[in-house]
């Protein structure tokens, strides 16, 4: 499986909410870096760490929290970039954005994560102080 493959594969998994997948890609030392100033901002490590996060995203937006669509997955080496957009609603905001996924992936293994959202600030604001 190439990098674009095993990355393609992931975000077929979250889409799916298959834990058992997402679990099968990324590294249990994984290293996830979440943008802004929100209450799931800043460098979560360890599997369990980033899908506790992900976890309190998808309650947080009573499950409408999701990756809409994938547009462009591209790969240098290990490093692996993909274009998206990602939407959800909490309470009585909505939230629809682009932003761009950068993946390190190791051995088969997603090993760390950076985030960039097109509008961290309404992306801050639609998930609430840290």
């Amino acid at each position: 499986m190439t990098n674009i493959d095993l990355i393609k594969s992931y975000y077929k998994a979250v889409q799916a909410v298959d834990l058992a997948q997402l679990g099968a890609l990324v590294a249990t030392d994984v290293v996830w870096h979440q943008p802004g100033e929100n209450q799931f901002s800043g460098t979560h490590t360890g599997a369990e760490s980033v899908f506790a996060m992900l976890g309190g995203m998808i309650e947080a937006s009573g499950g409408t929290f999701k990756i809409d669509q994938v547009k462009e997955v591209m790969a240098n080496g290990a490093e692996v970039a993909a274009t998206i957009t990602f939407s959800g609603q909490r309470n009585s905001s909505a939230m629809a954005m682009s932003g761009v996924d950068v993946f390190t992936v190791n051995n088969g293994k997603i090993t760390e994560v950076w985030l960039y959202s097109s509008d961290q600030a309404a992306e801050d604001e639609f998930w609430g102080a840290a």
